[in-house]
């Protein structure tokens, strides 16, 4: 499509004078998938998207503009306070999908929501258009300093900057890959509108707003800049950056320990944009060490990071490992725009080699590739399991990004260089390389095969460098061009092999390799590890039983494995006194491996089912010595777990949000290696009290509690029969209800203590 590669090319001048000297990737328009597990992924995707209704999407736009609604809102979390977040991510898949797929009706679905939106939009009369509850009452508090926030409420308010951030980069999208003009006309009067509202702001004020979760707002501007050269936005991109996450990476510094993990990743792609732009190197410089704090120390063998959505220490991951909240896929999906980022502005493979390992395991695997579905969360608990999405039920953050994540698997697998081009990634695909009037071919079952053929379709003879990727797990690496051995490539990237000769018609290179299989330890050293066979990530099959919740209902966590925990003292271990873990597989074929009992494959194929992708390591001695003490540990986490009906995880955005936090002058941080939350008013939370069998509330801070500092109500009721032993406060009530509010005031305008944790427990008496 012309206006495609037209404002594609636009955005690569405007990055600079030396832009050509970078690598770049053709537009989505350019590549086609053929037959493999990314075309599958692809079309169920595309299905995904079908099944959505516009009309609901669309629906909390048309509310908060006062126009009469075609259908109803959909509920999960577009009714409880993320209203309209979907709407923007919807606008992105759309129009991405339309520019891999060229189907037609993709592109119908995007006008008829642009028309919507510039409805709203005129209808609102100043340039605003969003479905956030209240907006306009929220907009204008902001507008006159009133500002009082945490990490993810402002003003008692859900992330409101991130949710209409999905609105900017849906708008911007839509335009960009699908060429919709009026998308542009909308995001511009957005943008004049939001720099109006925040215009008599002071930096301090701003600041203090971005310390509420904001997606890549300050990215929005960038490419706002991008689009129309106009000084103005990139000025409010600058403004948009938050000081408090940039200045640490500027110096070096890893400070990223119990922040909310996507909250920053977003950020960070917006300091890359801006540093390109702006030319300001130092921002440039810290999302490279970002990126290298996040992927060196902070992910697991897949390519995701965090516990409960937050950075765990880099020293320590039994948290990670222990939880049922592992890896988050928002997180990987925004790692992949980062990585991309950095690997065309610098060429450098590292990138290369994170984007392919994380696209083929964790970014491959978070959708159920019959069924359909997005994973939320993707637990490296052994013998535990993973939740799917369902189109009408489900409205979570990785369902917006899932929707985006499968339109766009031809973004990397060629790029360009001047007149060079790269094949980085082995995905059969098809690139239509107009500017040369040549098509590239790239044929291959990889990674169930160890073959990958590219075939060049010119109708003149064509003078030009192929570089192919020979990524350090493949071994044995060779390459024939039309069926005869071929040596005299170029080796000066450690990574490419260069080929420079005249292509002619229907030649072709058949490159050959062999994978080879490690074991990854986790980044703290920890005796865990998992098998990795070239890019692809091991795992086996453990058991289908008691999948609680496998296809996601309407519930607010129901994008949480909720089943029965096992006990990690049961996953299988190896041991070795030589350390020869990898000596233990017996190869089945390409993809398999035969460990003692289980058979090990590629993660991304296995689906409903529990599984284990992380094995203890020991030696003969430790076996004994440290098994003992897991049980343990083990034994006694278990027994707690089974007592409690709810727990609340203080200062921690989904566990907070489930239980409907409420608060005034709050803060939260992360200390001691656990979240806090405490409070200069009040904070509130709403405990679910299943069967009502709960009969004791335990309240736990890291500071002494005093009773003369704090009133407790449950229920608007002052409870007076309080138990304090330091910092744990109990409370033994029968016959509570199952549903219970309970309220902590801080009086005399003190600080209360910080606040870890609050479980409702049943102690049978």
């Amino acid at each position: 499509m012309k206006v495609n590669f037209i404002i594609w090319l636009s955005c690569i001048l405007l990055l600079g004078h030396n832009s050509f000297a970078q690598i770049q990737s053709y537009p989505l328009s350019r590549v086609s998938l053929k037959s493999g597990p990314f075309k599958n992924a692809q079309d169920v995707d595309f299905r995904y998207i079908m099944q959505l209704n516009p009309d609901r999407l669309l629906a909390p736009y048309l509310i908060d503009a006062g126009l009469p609604l075609k259908a109803e809102r959909y509920g999960n979390w577009e009714n409880i306070g993320l209203d309209g977040h979907i709407a923007g991510h919807y606008l992105s898949a759309l129009a991405m999908m339309y520019s891999s797929t060229r189907n037609k009706v993709l592109k119908k679905r995007l006008q008829y929501m642009i028309s919507e939106l510039e409805r709203c939009q005129l209808k609102n009369g100043n340039g605003y258009v969003g479905g956030i509850p209240e907006g306009k009452i929220f907009w204008e508090r902001i507008n006159k300093g009133d500002i009082d926030g945490s990490s993810f409420g402002l003003n008692n308010t859900w992330v409101p900057l991130y949710n209409i951030h999905k609105l900017f980069k849906g708008l911007h999208d839509a335009h960009v890959y699908a060429g919709n003009d009026a998308a542009k006309n909308i995001l511009i009067k957005l943008g004049d509108w939001f720099i109006q509202l925040i215009q008599p702001l002071s930096d301090e004020q701003i600041q203090k707003i971005l310390k509420t979760e904001h997606g890549g707002i300050n990215e929005a501007f960038a490419d706002l800049y991008t689009l129309t050269k106009d000084k103005k936005y990139l000025n409010t991109a600058i403004r948009l950056s938050h000081l408090d996450i940039l200045n640490p990476l500027i110096q070096k510094e890893d400070k990223l320990t119990g922040l909310h993990a996507n909250t920053q990743i977003p950020k960070v792609i917006g300091f890359q944009k801006i540093g390109n732009l702006a030319k300001k190197d130092l921002w440039g410089d810290a999302a490279a060490f970002f990126w290298n704090t996040v992927t060196q120390t902070r992910s697991v063998s897949f390519g995701g990071n965090s516990v409960r959505e937050h950075f765990n220490p880099a020293n320590d991951f039994s948290k990670l490992l222990a939880s049922p909240q592992g890896p988050e896929t928002c997180n990987s999906y925004n790692m992949l725009r980062l990585s991309k980022a950095l690997f065309e502005g610098t060429g450098d493979s590292k990138y290369l080699s994170y984007y392919e390992r994380t696209l083929f395991n964790h970014i491959l695997s978070s959708q159920h590739p019959k069924k359909g579905g997005f994973v939320y969360f993707t637990p490296i608990r052994p013998n535990h399991y993973r939740v799917y999405s369902q189109p009408h039920t489900s409205m979570w953050c990785c369902v917006g990004s899932g929707l985006e994540n499968h339109t766009k698997y031809g973004e990397l697998i060629y790029s360009f260089k001047n007149e060079d081009l790269y094949v980085n990634l082995f995905i059969a695909s098809q690139l239509n390389w107009k500017e040369k009037n040549i098509k590239i071919d790239q044929n291959t079952d990889f990674p169930k095969s160890t073959q990958t053929e590219i075939r060049i379709d010119t109708r003149k003879p064509k003078k030009f460098i192929i570089h192919l990727r020979h990524p350090s797990w493949a071994k044995n690496y060779t390459v024939k061009i039309n069926g005869m051995p071929y040596t005299e490539y170029i080796n000066d990237n450690p990574e490419y092999i260069s080929i420079d000769r005249t292509w002619q018609k229907k030649d072709h290179i058949t490159i050959n390799f062999m994978p080879t299989t490690s074991i990854e330890r986790l980044p703290d050293g920890s005796n865990w590890g998992a098998f990795v066979h070239g890019p692809i990530v091991l795992a086996a099959k453990s058991s289908e039983n008691e999948l609680t919740g496998l296809f996601a209902d309407d519930s607010r966590m129901g994008h949480e494995a909720k089943g029965k925990l096992y006990s990690i003292y049961n996953a299988h271990a190896l041991v070795s006194d030589q350390n020869e873990y990898v000596t233990k597989l017996v190869p089945l074929s390409n993809q398999k491996f035969k460990l003692d009992s289980l058979v090990l494959e590629p993660f991304y194929q296995i689906h409903d089912s529990r599984y284990q992708m992380y094995f203890p390591l020991y030696t003969s001695k430790e076996y004994n010595d440290r098994n003992q003490e897991l049980l343990r540990k083990e034994k006694a986490f278990l027994a707690k777990e089974a007592m409690t009906i709810d727990k609340i995880n203080c200062g921690e955005q989904q566990p907070e949000t489930d239980h409907s936090f409420k608060g005034e002058k709050s803060h939260n941080g992360y200390d001691d290696e656990v979240f806090w939350r405490n409070t200069q008013s009040y904070i509130s939370y709403k405990l679910s009290n299943k069967n009502k069998k709960g009969n004791i509330i335990e309240i736990s801070a890291l500071d002494e509690i005093k009773i003369e500092n704090i009133s407790i109500f449950i229920n608007q009721n002052e409870v007076t029969n309080l138990a304090i032993e330091k910092n744990k406060l109990t409370i033994s009530m029968d016959d509570l209800p199952e549903e219970i509010q309970i309220k902590i005031q801080s009086k005399q305008n003190k600080f209360s203590p910080r606040f870890t944790e609050i479980r409702l427990s049943q102690i049978i008496r």
